[in-house]
Order: C-alpha cells, then structure tokens, then sequence
C-alpha cells in the first residue's frame, strides 16, 4: 500500500508510477506498474496520456530528480502545485505563466499532500535551468505539470514527488548527474516502508 496519511491508502498494484528516466527509477519500481514517459512535457504527456487508457489507474505517481531552490540535495519534496514555466504570452497581454484562453489556472493545484515531507510548487519547462531567478516556484523539473494537468482533466489523484538533485544553480549539470542515480532508493524508503 501507498500511505499518504492516517485516511488515505491506495494498493501498489493500482498506482502509476511515472518517471522520465530509467535511471530515477532503477531496479527499485521493477515490481510496480512503471511507466518511463523520455525527457520534456510533450513527452511525458503523450507517454500518460496512452497509459491511463491501457493501464487505468487508480493513483498516478510522479516520481524524479528536479532542481530545488532552498531545499537540501538528496531531499524528497512533495510537489501540490505547478506552473508552467516556460508559458510566456505577456506580449499577447496575458499573464506571467498563464496559458492563454485556456481557462486554466496560473498555478495548477493538483497534488496530494503525503505526511511528513516538505511541499514545494513544481515549476515545469522545457529547458534545464541552471539560472534560478523565479520566486513564484521553488522545485524546477521538466515534467510535472503537463503530468498533474492530465490527472487533473482524467480526475485520478496525483502524487508528485520530487527528489532534490540540485540548486539549478550553476553546478546543477555535474550536481544532477551524480544524485539521479540515488533517487530510487530515496523514494522506496519514503513509499515501500513494509518492502
């Protein structure tokens, strides 16, 4: 089981766990539903989007490295909302992140909250930042959001949980290559307390 908190469980065998790379998710999520969606929103989207249709889950896990701005390296944050950081139509006359005439919020809302870990506002791009200077989010990843707005529109509930690689400062390269490979095994102590 998955233990979000006292009320709320959901069964391995039903849960999604979404991750961009293989290498986040090692040898550990072998024996769950995994799905491994490549690098980037369009991506990610098309990956899920197939299979929720095959697989129809019950709970949909993102699970990766990210960038972290005042968080510790080798941290699990627990993502509840996420902007879409590369959205720019300001020239159009819209908002700082917003999505235009889509009637979706700036700041999407859709993550679960799981006891005991710090949350965080993913912000998504298709770019890997190494130049922080955005306050309105303070975990920077390449997937989240386009993985949360389809669970969101599928109505299945989305945990999102991020593993702190670097500052997206200007080690971040070196920095995420050496910590994606000890995600795995920071999420399996955090979801497989009983494994």
């Amino acid at each position: 089981m998955i233990t979000l908190n006292k009320e709320l469980t959901y069964p391995i065998s039903e849960t999604l766990f979404v991750f961009a790379l293989d290498d986040e998710a090692g040898k550990v999520f072998d024996h769950t539903r995994k799905l491994i969606t490549g690098i980037g929103k369009v991506n990610a989207a098309i990956a899920l989007t197939k299979s929720i249709q095959e697989k129809k889950p019950k709970l949909i896990v993102n699970l990766g490295s990210a960038g972290g701005f005042g968080f510790s390296k080798g941290g699990v944050i627990c993502c509840t909302k996420f902007i879409q950081r590369d959205m720019d139509a300001q020239g159009l006359g819209f908002k700082k992140f917003e999505t235009p005439l889509s009637g979706i919020p700036i700041i999407l809302e859709n993550g679960l909250k799981m006891d005991n870990l710090p949350e965080g506002i993913c912000g998504t791009g298709d770019s890997f930042e190494m130049n922080h200077i955005n306050t309105e989010y303070n975990v920077i990843d390449m997937e989240a959001y386009s993985l949360a707005l389809i669970a969101m529109q599928e109505n299945i509930p989305f945990l999102c949980l991020k593993y702190i690689s670097d500052d997206a400062g200007s080690d971040a390269t070196n920095d995420w290559s050496v910590q994606v490979h000890l995600a795995s095994e920071a999420f399996k102590q955090i979801l497989f307390t009983e494994v």
